[in-house]
C-alpha cells in the first residue's frame, strides 16, 4: 500500500495505481479532468494532457518535487507522494493551454451539435479555458466521408483522444477504422470507406467525448435537455441489455449506455438494444436515471431539490453609520 496526498487530501492505495485512480478514489472535487482516458479500455490515455497535476513530493524516500508536470493517467503513485490539483496554480495555467489547444481547430458550432449538453469538452472549456481566443486563422477541415447507416462522423470536431479506435479493437470483430496520416493530417477514417458495421460498434458513440462520432437516428431530433432519460433493461443474448431510454414525451428518442459519473458506461451494449428495441414494451423500466446537478441534462428533473431558506424582513437589521456616511 503507498500513501498519497492529492490537495490536501489523502489516502491509501495499492501499489500499482495511479495518480488519477487515486484521486477518482478521493472524490469528483479533487479528481483531475480526463479527455482520453477511459477505464473499461486497456492503454487509455496519455494522449490528451488534459489530466496534467503536480508532484510537489515525490516521495518519502526521495521528497523531491517532479521537475515537470505529469499526466496523473499515465504515473503511478509512490508512498508519501503529495500531489497538486486543483490548489496548484502551473497546473491551471496549464490546463488552460491545453484546452486552447483542443479548441484551435474545433468548429463553433456547439448551437446545431447533438452533443451539446453532454459534451465532455464543453465542460472542460467552460471550468477552464479562456474567454477569448489568440488566435486568427482558418481552421482545419476535412472531407466528409460516410462510415456506416448508423454513424456520423464529423472528423473537425474530433480532438484524436483514439477512444474509439480502442473500442473498436477491443470488444468488436474486424476493427476498420482508425487514425490516418501523421502530425497535423492525422484523422479518424475507414479503411478504403469500408462501413463500420458489427454488434458492438454503436459504442464508439457513447465513449466520443465531443461531437464527432453521434447517431444517425437521433440526430437534430432534440437537445439532451428537453429528453428525460430512463433506466431500464431487457434480456439480450448479445449483451448485458442494460440500457438508458431517452424519452420525449412517450416516444424513445435513443438508447444508450449507462454511464458512471466520470461519464463512461458501465457495460457497453449490443447495436440490437441500441438501434432496434425503441419502443416501451421491448424493456422493463426501472425508473428515472441519477443525473448529477452539474449536468445541463439534469435541468427540471433534479434527483434532490433543495428548498431555499426564508429570509424574513424583520430578521434583517440595519448596519451602523459612522459619521460623514452618505445614505
Amino acid at each position: 500500500m503507498a500513501k498519497v496526498t492529492i490537495d490536501g487530501r489523502s489516502i491509501e492505495v495499492p501499489d500499482g495505481t495511479t495518480i488519477l485512480q487515486a484521486a477518482r478514489m478521493i472524490g469528483p472535487e479533487v479528481a483531475p479532468p480526463t479527455m482520453c482516458f477511459y477505464s473499461k479500455l486497456k492503454t487509455s490515455g496519455g494522449y490528451c494532457r488534459t489530466c496534467l497535476v503536480e508532484v510537489t513530493k515525490g516521495s518519502e524516500k526521495d521528497p523531491r518535487p517532479m521537475p515537470k508536470l505529469v499526466a496523473s493517467c499515465r504515473t503511478t503513485v509512490m508512498d508519501g507522494m503529495e500531489v497538486g490539483n486543483n490548489s496548484s496554480p502551473k497546473v491551471k495555467e496549464a490546463r488552460k493551454g491545453v484546452v486552447e489547444f483542443l479548441l484551435l481547430n474545433h468548429p463553433l458550432d456547439c448551437p446545431i451539435c447533438d452533443q451539446a449538453g453532454e459534451c465532455h469538452l464543453q465542460d472542460l472549456s467552460y471550468e477552464h479555458g479562456s474567454s477569448k481566443t489568440r488566435t486568427d486563422f482558418e481552421r482545419r477541415t476535412y472531407n466528409k466521408i460516410n462510415i456506416g447507416e448508423k454513424i456520423q462522423l464529423h472528423m473537425t470536431r474530433c480532438i484524436l483522444c483514439y477512444r474509439c479506435v480502442k473500442v473498436a479493437n477491443q470488444i468488436t470483430d474486424g476493427r476498420v477504422h482508425g487514425v490516418m496520416n501523421r502530425g497535423d493530417h492525422s484523422e479518424i477514417s475507414t479503411y478504403v470507406e469500408q462501413a463500420i458495421d458489427n454488434d458492438f460498434s454503436g459504442n464508439v458513440i457513447d465513449v466520443c467525448p465531443v461531437g464527432a462520432l453521434t447517431d444517425k437516428t437521433f440526430r437534430f431530433k432534440s437537445r439532451v435537455w428537453f429528453t428525460k432519460p430512463m433506466l431500464a433493461n431487457r434480456a439480450c443474448d448479445k449483451c448485458c441489455g442494460k440500457v438508458n431510454l431517452w424519452y420525449k414525451g412517450e416516444e424513445v428518442l435513443r438508447v444508450t449506455g449507462r454511464k458512471d459519473q466520470w461519464g463512461e458506461v458501465e457495460e457497453f451494449i449490443c447495436n440490437t438494444c441500441r438501434f432496434d428495441k425503441k419502443n416501451t414494451s421491448d424493456w422493463t423500466i426501472e425508473g428515472p436515471t441519477p443525473v448529477d446537478r452539474h449536468s445541463v441534462i439534469s435541468a427540471n428533473h433534479y434527483e434532490v431539490l433543495t428548498k431555499p431558506s426564508v429570509i424574513h424582513l424583520n430578521d434583517i437589521k440595519p448596519l451602523p453609520l459612522k459619521e460623514g456616511d452618505k445614505i
